[in-house]
């Protein structure tokens, strides 16, 4: 059944989202997680409004020269059968795009890639592979671990170019678990740790954002198995 994109945020202007371009950054409706540090959550069901497409392609086409790069994420972008057509009418305006993904649909995400639809890839990895599903807030006995490894193996072996990230929460990370997440994409040029910040829109009140020398420890870490990983933001 085909599924039609649904655009319900845009940003107009971004120096961050999109490395090395002045971007603008398009949310898409929906998400196959349920990760309790999401900051996007009010995107992922219903009661949200929806842009008209053309109104999006007109700023677009308003914008071309002027602006670099197209940010697409959500939500999770690769639920949309249909994603290949809006990128591909964005390639067409002559901007980059830039894909930012849970790297849970495989097959839709090489498809993209070998369409020549995506210039950079931003996958997260959720954590450690035992301990994934519940970062993703998913039941552990229906997860499938197999997409994400296979995602990765995609991404570092065709993408033309890419990065992983990683977003530490106190509650969900010890130093076992950071490794075991950096040891799923090793070999990877670009791996960055982000710092959780609470939000009026994080679905779970508990969480705590972890203190900067657990972070900085957690980098260290990392290190050892991805010798150029950076934490964000600092």
């Amino acid at each position: 059944m085909e599924q039609y994109v649904k655009i319900c945020g845009i940003q107009k202007l971004t120096l961050l989202d999109y490395p090395e371009h002045t971007a603008c950054t398009l949310f898409v409706n929906g998400c196959n997680f349920r990760c309790p540090f999401c900051h996007n959550s009010e995107l992922l069901g219903g009661g949200v409004e929806f842009y008209d497409e053309a109104e999006i392609f007109a700023f677009l086409t308003k914008r071309a020269g002027v602006l670099e790069g197209v940010c697409v994420t959500g939500g999770e972008p690769t639920l949309y059968t249909d994603l290949d057509r809006l990128l591909r009418k964005i390639k067409d305006l002559g901007y980059s795009v830039k894909l930012d993904t849970n790297g849970y649909m495989p097959d839709r995400l090489a498809a993209l890639i070998d369409a020549g639809l995506v210039d950079y890839v931003a996958m997260d990895i959720k954590n450690s592979p035992d301990r994934y599903a519940e970062t993703a807030g998913l039941p552990q006995e229906r997860f499938d671990i197999t997409a994400i490894e296979k995602s990765i193996d995609i991404i570092m072996k065709s993408a033309p170019d890419y990065e992983f990230r990683t977003t530490v929460v106190t509650e969900l990370f010890d130093e076992k678990s950071i490794e075991g997440a950096a040891r799923m994409i090793l070999g990877a040029k670009k791996y960055f740790l982000q710092k959780f910040v609470m939000r009026d829109t994080v679905p779970s009140k508990t969480l705590t954002s972890p203190q900067s020398i657990v972070l900085s420890r957690y980098l260290d870490i990392v290190r050892r198995v991805i010798p150029n990983a950076q934490i964000r933001g600092e």
